[in-house]
Order: structure tokens, then sequence, then C-alpha cells
């Protein structure tokens, strides 16, 4: 590993808010909504994919599954869990990650913020594929009531095609979007593992920076400041269509999600 490979994670004074260890045979949908961006096209283009067995998610693209916004985003197919969502009326440009220019709303949806934490610990346990046309990530955005607050934090972000048994390239940092007070700060970190296997990423956010981890050793830093509510989007993307070759489904395999708070310790009233 590159960059601050000699820091670790300390999760001491961190309390657990969220969790979702994917026990269930049905989708907790008090954490999750299983759509990606459903203003910009629909909850029905938009659905993902998705398997709960064995006590783990599988996200999956699927040999019929359709681009879900081929006249936004061409032929990307994508399973995507978040846990939020907010945007204008039908019509209006206000939405959340406004990855285009012109986009307009297309249906409507009720502001839901079921975890939109601003600062803590957010963890993934998960396998990225090798697959050449697929990328697998956790990243947040800004919940986007107010419209700058619409950056980005990667937590992970795998390309298959950066992938080698024994090696990859992980890309972690954070993204401006249409925030300008964001510097954008992304990098792809080298990795000497099999990212293929179980491995945990973190990210520690804090007001004053923000840090990215692998099974607790630091990969990056970021020296700034984002102090807004933001959602986690977990997903898996095929980047090109591959009909007759290799195998379906494609498959992002995640063990547990995580969402921690700093605990503040209560102080005595003077006398």
């Amino acid at each position: 590993m590159k960059e601050d490979s000699q820091l670790k994670l300390d999760r001491n004074g961190y309390v657990l808010e969220f969790e979702d260890n994917f026990s269930s045979t049905d989708l907790d949908l008090t954490k999750w909504l299983p759509y990606y961006l459903p203003q910009w096209k629909s909850r029905e283009s938009s659905q993902a994919r998705y398997q709960l067995d064995t006590q783990q998610l599988s996200l999956m693209i699927e040999e019929d599954q359709q681009p879900w916004a081929p006249e936004h985003n061409g032929e990307i197919r994508v399973s995507n869990l978040q846990t939020g969502v907010f945007a204008g009326p039908v019509g209006s440009q206000i939405g959340q990650h406004r990855f285009k220019e012109g986009l307009v709303v297309q249906q409507q949806q009720e502001a839901t913020a079921l975890y939109t934490p601003t600062f803590g610990l957010i963890e993934l346990r998960s396998k990225a594929i090798k697959d050449p046309h697929c990328l697998v990530a956790l990243w947040l955005i800004g919940f986007e009531s107010n419209p700058e607050d619409s950056a980005e934090i990667c937590v992970m972000e795998i390309f298959g095609k950066d992938v080698d048994d024994d090696r990859a390239l992980v890309g972690v940092g954070i993204k401006k979007h249409h925030d300008p007070r964001v510097e954008e700060d992304f990098s792809k970190i080298e990795v000497q593992v099999d990212v293929c296997d179980w491995h945990i990423y973190s990210v520690e956010w804090t007001p004053e920076s923000i840090s990215f981890y692998l099974d607790g050793i630091c990969l990056k830093t970021v020296k700034q400041a984002i102090d807004y509510p933001m959602q986690l989007m977990l997903n898996i993307y095929e980047l090109a269509r591959t009909d007759g070759v290799g195998s379906y489904p494609k498959e992002f395999a995640v063990d547990w999600v995580r969402g921690y708070t700093k605990q503040v310790l209560a102080t005595s009233r003077p006398s």
C-alpha cells in the first residue's frame, strides 16, 4: 500500500448508529431505498437487482437488465441501494447528484432521509469483482436540500479492469461536483491484496479531515471540511453491455455496512 499506510484506524470513542448485516431474506426498507437516483428517470427503470442469502447481500447485474437511463447515461446498467432521496417537482432541475447538465426531474420523489450522517465512521466489508466491464463502489453524496451541498466522499471505488490476483487500484477521496467550497482530491491507490476476497473499507469523516482505510490501514487523508448531511450509495455498475460475453449475473458481495458516530463525553457542570 502507498500514501498514508503507516497510520491505523482508531475506533475508540465511536458508537454504532447504523448497521445492516443482511441477515434477513428481505431488504430492510427502513435502511435502504433500492433505486438509483430515481428522480432523473423513475423508480421502475432504476430498480436494483439483488439477492439476500447466506447472510450477505449480492447486488447484481443480470443479462436481461436494461440501462437505467439511456438518454442520460448511455448503456450503463446499475443496481444501487441508497439511504435517502431528495428532489424538486417534476420538470425542475433540483435533485441529488446532477451528473449531467440539463437534467430535469422526471418522477416526483418524497424526500426521505433514512440515514444521512454529518461526520462519523462509515465502513463496509465486501468483495470486489475482476470483471473488466464492471465497477463496484460505496460513496456518500450530499442530501442536497441545499443545492451546493453536493460533494461526494468516495469510501471505495474499484474498476474490474484495475484488478489483478494480488494487486488492485482502489479509488478513494472527495469529488466536488457542484460544491464550490470543495477542492477535488481523488486518487487511485495501488494495494497489494486480492480485493476479490473479503476486505473492510472505511472512511473517518471529521470536521477537520477525511481519512480512507483498507483493513484499518490508512490509504489517504484529505484536509478539507464537508459539514452537511450525506447519504450512502452502494452499487455495482456494468459500464458497457457484454451480452454473450462472460457470465451473468455480475455480483458485488457485501457482508455488512456500518455507520458510527463519535461519542460525546459528558462533562461535569461547574459549581
